[in-house]
């Protein structure tokens, strides 16, 4: 039997609604990729699917009926993860539980289910690790930046953190690997891209105020960094040093 290659548009939308049109048309052997992943395959058959939000609707509500919010927060942050293949892990995972008829989240018996559980741990670790690590600094036009490079594709997961905490002022977390952000304008978070190289980065961006509060951070950082105490290997466990870039205290 020939395998059918789905693509979508690599949105959480488009991967639902591909579940639901291989549901739809009965395939048999579905192989999901996104846009920027699919080549084309000579000896499969090929569906490009166009993203429908109440097709996807129709799906998340029945993983939910069955998974609940721990499977569907497993769900979502797996396919965060953006790992090549990844859809096709969900897929089974969506799979098992639509024919067993129960909520299989947890079934670590299952090499799917385990192998999703995994994935979705460290997407949450990430999660975690750029809510604590991210600093902003002030601009010349009053809003606070910070630019991130995660692993994985978190801007969603950390939207409604800093919403919450810095609630008063206006602030941008720009993701340079994937070229998009979230803009807070005081009223509401919104996505947004940017034409211009953030990397290219000036002082003359930010407020003077802004570069002595960094060096001010960074000298107590040292004055409190007591020799006889460090534990490097326990500091780089919890601060790994793919982090130390958004840490002002961590600049020459």
């Amino acid at each position: 039997m020939q395998a059918t290659t789905l693509v979508y548009d690599g949105s959480f939308n488009g991967f639902l609604t591909t579940v639901f049109e291989i549901y739809e048309k009965r395939i048999a052997l579905p192989i999901i990729k996104k846009e920027t992943d699919f080549q084309k395959d000579f000896f499969s058959e090929t569906d490009t699917i166009i993203s429908s939000s109440d097709k996807a609707k129709r799906v998340f509500k029945g993983i939910k009926k069955l998974l609940k919010t721990k499977g569907c927060n497993t769900i979502y942050y797996a396919f965060l993860s953006e790992i090549i293949g990844v859809e096709n892990t969900l897929y089974n995972v969506i799979k098992y539980a639509f024919t067993t008829q129960q909520n299989i989240i947890s079934d670590y018996s299952n090499v799917e289910v385990l192998a999703l559980s995994k994935i979705a741990r460290k997407v949450s670790r990430e999660k975690h690790r750029m809510e604590a690590f991210v600093r902003f600094q002030e601009t010349k036009d009053g809003i606070y930046f910070a630019n991130i490079e995660p692993d994985f594709n978190v801007l969603p997961l950390i939207n409604h953190h800093f919403t919450k905490r810095y609630a008063d002022q206006k602030w941008i977390i720009y993701d340079l690997k994937r070229k998009y952000g979230l803009f807070y304008n005081l009223k509401k978070t919104e996505i947004i891209t940017l034409n211009f190289n953030v990397t290219t980065q000036k002082k003359d961006w930010f407020t003077l105020n802004e570069n002595e509060y960094k060096t001010l951070w960074k000298e107590y950082f040292e004055s409190t960094n007591i020799e006889e105490r460090i534990n490097t290997k326990l500091h780089i466990q919890h601060v790994p040093k793919r982090y130390w870039k958004y840490l002002s205290e961590k600049q020459p």
